[in-house]
C-alpha cells in the first residue's frame, strides 16, 4: 500500500532573514524567500503543477486530523467509549460531565473537533485559490482539482457543526480576518449541501484523467478518479442529508454514490481511508497493542457489551476482552475491552464506508415511506445482520425500522467519529444513552477566541 511519505503544506512558510554588511552599516534586513517551499503569496500566483500536487497532499494529510479527537470526544459524550487517560482527569470529568461539569468555552481538548478541521479548510481554500489563478493546468484539469478540494472542504464543516450544533458555526471564513456570520445549525448544513453540488458539477466538467495523484485511501477501492470522486462526494452529501432531513435527497445522491446493496464484509469496508505510515508519517492515532500494560488507552464503553446481540461479529471483530482489565482514578468500574479494529500502527482508518450507506438507505426510505420503501430498508437492515451473523427482523413501519437503524448504527459505526451521540441527539434520544457517572451533553460552547472576535468587532 503506498503511503504518504512527505508532506508539503502550503499553509505555512518560512521568512529567513539575514544581515547584509555594507560598509559599517549592520542595520539593513533583506527577506530571502526559502526556495524549496513555495510561500502562500507565490502559489496564489500561477502554482505549478508540482505546487499544486504539494498542496493536494497537504490537503489529504489535514483531512485526517480530527480522526483522533472526534473519536474519543465525541464518543465519550455518546457513551462508545471511554477516554481512560490518566494523564490528565479531565479526560473522564469533563468529557463525562462529572462533578456537576457542564460544556464550558474552550472545552478541555476539543481543539481537534473545532480549530483542526478549520486547518484543512483554510488548506482547501489555498488549494482552491491557487488552482484558479494558475495557467500550468488546463479549465478541466481545474475543475478536477476544484471539485476535490470543494468535497474535502464539505466533509471538514460537518466536524465542528456536530461540537456546535444550535451555537451555528462560520462557513465563510476565506478572509481570516473578516470572517463571515455564524450560521445555525440547518443554515449551515444547507451551505454544505450547495458546496457538496457546486464541488460535483466541477467533477462533472473536469479532465477524464485527474491531474494528480492521491494515497491508497482513496485508491485501494478505486476512488483515485473523476467517477470515484462523484461517488464519494455523494456520499458525503447522502450524509449530509438525513442530518438535514432531506429524505429523498439523500436517496438522490446514494443513487449516484459507491453504495452497494451486497452482503459481506468486503462489501461493507468498500469506502474511503485516511492512510498512515512510519515517519516522516504519522501512525495511526487509535491503535494500541493488544493487552498492552497502559494507562493511557480508549476503552470499550460496557453499555455497549451489555447490549449486544449474541453472535454478532461486530462484536468480536472490534472489541477485545483484554487479560487484565484497565481501571480509571474517576470512574468506579474497570473496563474490560478495547479497541480491536487495527492491525497494526499503519492501519488505515474508514470515514465512509459502504455499510454506513447502506443504513443512510434503509432510514431514508424509512421516513419517506412510500410505496415498497418500509419492505426495502428492511431487506437493506438483514442485509446489515445477515453478514455479522445475526437472524432477519421483521419490520412493519417507520417507527420499527428507525429503532433498528440506530441499534445497527451503533455497532456498525463504533467509534468512527462518534455516530451514536450525533444519532442519538438528532432523533431527540440523547436520555437513552447510558449516562453512568456522569451526564450525556447536547453540544458544547463557542470556543473563547470567536467570542471575542465578535465582541472586538
Amino acid at each position: 500500500m503506498n503511503k504518504i511519505k512527505i508532506y508539503l503544506h502550503s499553509t505555512v512558510f518560512v521568512l529567513l532573514s539575514v544581515f547584509m554588511v555594507t560598509g559599517c552599516n549592520l542595520t539593513e534586513v533583506d527577506e530571502v524567500v526559502d526556495p524549496n517551499n513555495p510561500s502562500v503569496a507565490g502559489v496564489l500566483q500561477d502554482a505549478s503543477r508540482g505546487e499544486l500536487q504539494n498542496m493536494i497532499t497537504g490537503l489529504e494529510s489535514r483531512h485526517r486530523g480530527y480522526v483522533s479527537n472526534a473519536t474519543l470526544l465525541y464518543g465519550s459524550f455518546g457513551r462508545e467509549v471511554w477516554a481512560f487517560f490518566e494523564s490528565d482527569p479531565r479526560f473522564t470529568i469533563d468529557w463525562l460531565g462529572q462533578e456537576g461539569i457542564t460544556p464550558y468555552p474552550n472545552f478541555f481538548a476539543s481543539g481537534g473537533v473545532y480549530n483542526t478541521p478549520y486547518q484543512a479548510i483554510k488548506q482547501a481554500n489555498l488549494l482552491i485559490g491557487a488552482t484558479e489563478n494558475t495557467s500550468s493546468i488546463t479549465e478541466a484539469e481545474k475543475s478536477a482539482i476544484l471539485g476535490f478540494a470543494k468535497t474535502i472542504k464539505a466533509f471538514q464543516y460537518l466536524i465542528p457543526l456536530h461540537g456546535q450544533y444550535q451555537n451555528g458555526i462560520r462557513f465563510d471564513v476565506d478572509e481570516p480576518l473578516n470572517p463571515g456570520p455564524f450560521l445555525s445549525y440547518d443554515d449551515a448544513l444547507t451551505e454544505i449541501l450547495a458546496l457538496l453540488d457546486e464541488a460535483h458539477s466541477d467533477l462533472n466538467n473536469a479532465s477524464s484523467t485527474l491531474p494528480f495523484s492521491l494515497t491508497d485511501g482513496f485508491g485501494e477501492y478505486g476512488f483515485d478518479s473523476v467517477d470515484g470522486l462523484i461517488e464519494v462526494n455523494r456520499a458525503i452529501k447522502a450524509r449530509t442529508s438525513i442530518y438535514a432531513e432531506d429524505w429523498d435527497g439523500a436517496l438522490d445522491a446514494l443513487n449516484n454514490s459507491f453504495m452497494e446493496l451486497t452482503a459481506g464484509e468486503a462489501s461493507m469496508n468498500t469506502g474511503v481511508y485516511h492512510v498512515y505510515g512510519n515517519p516522516p508519517d504519522a501512525f495511526n492515532p487509535l491503535y494500541e497493542p493488544l493487552d498492552a500494560n497502559t494507562n493511557q488507552i480508549m476503552v470499550v464503553h460496557p453499555s455497549m457489551i451489555d447490549d449486544a446481540e449474541a453472535g454478532d461479529q461486530r462484536v468480536a471483530n472490534k472489541f477485545y476482552e483484554r487479560a487484565v482489565p484497565v481501571s480509571n482514578a474517576n470512574v468506579p468500574e474497570d473496563a474490560s475491552y478495547q479497541d480491536a479494529r487495527w492491525a497494526t500502527n499503519t492501519s488505515s482508518i474508514p470515514y465512509l464506508r459502504n455499510e454506513e450507506l447502506i443504513l443512510i438507505y434503509a432510514e431514508a426510505l424509512a421516513q419517506r415511506n412510500q410505496g415498497t420503501d418500509i419492505a426495502d430498508a428492511e431487506a437493506a437492515v438483514n442485509l446489515i445482520r445477515n453478514t455479522w451473523g445475526l437472524p432477519s427482523v421483521s419490520l412493519n413501519n417507520t417507527q420499527e425500522v428507525i429503532d433498528q437503524v440506530l441499534f445497527e448504527r451503533r455497532y456498525s459505526l463504533w467509534a468512527e467519529g462518534g455516530h451514536r451521540w450525533i444519532d442519538a441527539r438528532r432523533y431527540d434520544r440523547l436520555d437513552e444513552i447510558d449516562a453512568r457517572y456522569g451526564t450525556v451533553f447536547t453540544q458544547l460552547e463557542r470556543p473563547t477566541s470567536e467570542t471575542n472576535f465578535e465582541n472586538n468587532n
